[in-house]
């Protein structure tokens, strides 16, 4: 399946049900596939097959747009961190081959003047009309949308001419990371890994029918797949603009969110605001956590304070266009119920991966002992762009080396040591840095 059909079939299927929230924005799944397709047809006019088309941008609907809209069009879409300096951008823009660029107006002023020649289309997402820097305003790029009614797009419709040519194994996203070493390598990752993404989330971690999910983090991460993994199973996502502890707890509050994705040190945040005890929070049924390991203070309290709402934890990285290991909240209650090893687990392979553990040498290692985990599965990324050698180095007869030690317990439980890079070697022994902290 190609990004975009998820969509697609979503306003077959749901076209009234509410697909984005974000801030004032409201949009149904019929309106969203009008969206996408619109600006798929335009970006189409003015990219060639497989172009990158970058994207510097806040959380925005119409960034959601476009991780859709520019693989329907043909194109790449290359996400730039914000957080990154001009120079560093500029340098992504250069290695990638973007010729188009995607942006809210407070970035694209920042990058104003300093773009490389290959790029010759700027389109900013919140401008309607052409601005005084020459950019094209993003309703202008599209044509007037005001008086149209969009319609729920109807299963087999016949693909738009921006569609064809485009295949599951054809580069979707471009995201530069990089990890804990050297400089970034853009991850390349194929309609098929995200979406072999989010439906090995679905088995693994499934989605109820009555599901309203709270993004918080950038959409230039990763994590941008819990996107794809919630609207494939037709239900809404609430956006939000930036992650505040505050501004989430009454967001939850006002759309009954149900679901949260926070890495560690937001779920300290929330738990330790002065306002929390303001806000309800009692439909809000599970917390899931990742992107870093988590304090086992904050996770305890967690639990404690928040007993209504189940934990559930995932292991994945960029190359893997998503998460590969989940520990589910029946595994942090028994944690929590008198069996205290499993809190320091990542979890257990999805149903659509393989996880091995081997030695320095390259052989298995044995049953409990540390190693390299190794993953395999279709959410594998394609390789590194531009980037032959890296790409030899991190996969090999398909499986990844994620560049973590972690080992498995007898209980087929992943847990994560350390990053290889960060193990120290004193008296001839390994040890992990994550001990020494």
């Amino acid at each position: 399946m190609r990004l975009w059909e998820i969509i697609d079939n979503a306003a077959a299927a749901r076209g009234d049900a509410t697909a984005l929230v974000a801030g004032d924005t409201r949009w149904s799944f019929a309106e969203l596939a009008d969206r996408t397709a619109a600006m798929a047809t335009a970006l189409a006019a003015r990219i060639g097959a497989g172009d990158r088309v970058a994207v510097v941008a806040e959380n925005h609907p119409e960034y959601v747009t476009a991780l859709y809209a520019v693989p329907r069009a043909g194109g790449v879409l290359v996400h730039g961190n914000t957080r990154h300096t001009v120079d560093e951008l500029v340098a992504m823009f250069g290695r990638s081959g973007a010729t188009a660029l995607l942006g809210t107006h407070t970035q694209l002023d920042r990058l104003s003047g300093h773009l490389p020649e290959t790029v010759h289309t700027v389109v900013c997402l919140d401008a309607p009309r052409h601005t005084e820097a020459g950019w094209i305003g993003l309703d202008e790029l599209v044509g007037d949308r005001g008086d149209r009614n969009p319609q729920p797009r109807r299963p087999h419709e016949p693909v738009t001419p921006a569609e064809h040519g485009v295949d599951e194994s054809d580069m979707a996203w471009l995201m530069y990371t990089s990890g804990t070493t050297g400089r970034s390598k853009g991850a390349m990752l194929t309609h098929r890994s995200v979406v072999a993404a989010a439906l090995n989330t679905t088995m693994a971690r499934p989605v109820a029918d009555d599901e309203v999910y709270l993004f918080p983090f950038p959409l230039f991460h990763v994590a941008a797949y819990n996107v794809v993994h919630h609207h494939m199973r037709h239900r809404p996502v609430v956006l939000l603009a930036s992650f505040d502890a505050a501004a989430a707890m009454a967001t939850i509050e006002a759309e009954s969110v149900t679901s949260v994705s926070l890495a560690p040190t937001m779920l300290a945040m929330l738990l330790e605001h002065p306002s929390r005890a303001d806000h309800d929070l009692s439909s809000l049924r599970t917390v899931s956590y990742g992107a870093a390991a988590m304090p086992l203070d904050v996770l305890r309290r967690s639990l404690a304070e928040l007993p209504a709402v189940g934990l559930a934890q995932g292991y994945g990285m960029t190359e893997l266009s998503g998460n590969a290991a989940f520990l589910s909240p029946e595994d942090h209650r028994r944690a929590a119920s008198g069996d205290p090893a499993l809190l320091t687990a990542a979890g257990r392979p999805a149903p659509m991966t393989a996880i091995r553990i081997v030695s320095e040498d390259g052989n298995e290692a044995a049953p409990g002992e540390p190693g390299e985990i190794l993953v395999r599965g279709d959410q594998v990324c394609a390789g590194y762009h531009d980037d032959p050698e890296a790409t030899a180095a991190a996969i090999t007869d398909g499986w990844l080396h994620t560049g973590d030690v972690g080992r498995v317990d007898d209980r087929g439980y992943l847990h994560v040591v350390d990053r290889l890079k960060d193990i120290i070697i004193t008296g001839g022994e390994n040890v992990s840095s994550r001990e020494v902290e």
